[in-house]
Order: structure tokens, then sequence, then C-alpha cells
């Protein structure tokens, strides 16, 4: 799993303006969405359509119940494994 900020890149409003095409291609080369400042303020975010294809998918994921039902049950359960005991299940010792 990826860490999504590890993923962010900056942006003037200035370059966005002068191209937005390519930043959003360069995004979508990289992995990575970009993060638009004006006088080094947030003011928004590009997401190459793969990234935001991605955020649908799990946001979908999310609203179904039964996958809440399943997250609920698993935080429920009190049976807990060691990340010894996980690799050694998943053969990856």
């Amino acid at each position: 799993m990826r860490q999504l900020l590890a993923d962010e890149d900056f942006t003037s409003v200035q370059k966005v303006q002068a191209g937005v095409t390519k930043i959003l291609k360069n995004a979508e080369k990289d992995g990575k969405f970009v993060r638009i400042l004006r006088n080094n303020q947030p003011v928004g975010v590009l997401l190459p359509n793969t990234i935001w294809e991605s955020f649908l998918e799990d946001l979908e994921a999310m609203s179904s119940p039964n996958y809440l039902r399943r997250i609920a049950k698993s935080r429920a359960d009190k049976v807990r494994y060691s990340s010894a005991q996980v690799k050694k299940m998943l053969g990856i010792d």
C-alpha cells in the first residue's frame, strides 16, 4: 500500500494556466496528483483520471453495506495475529 501524500506534487496557478495538459500527463506518468498553489497557499488539486477512478472505486466500496458489515465484524473479532504469524500463513517468511 502506498502513502497518498508521497504521491503529491506542487505547481503554481500560473503554470496550470500555461499548460494543464502537460501537468496532467506528467502526473499520470509519475502516478501523482498535483496541488495547485497561489502565493504558496493551496487552492486546488489536479488528479489524473487513473487516480480519480481509483478514488471512486474506493468510495463505492466504502459505501457498500456488505463491506461495512464485514469491517465491523472483523473489528469486533477478538482474534489477533502477529506479523510473524501472518507472514507464515502467507508463506512469506
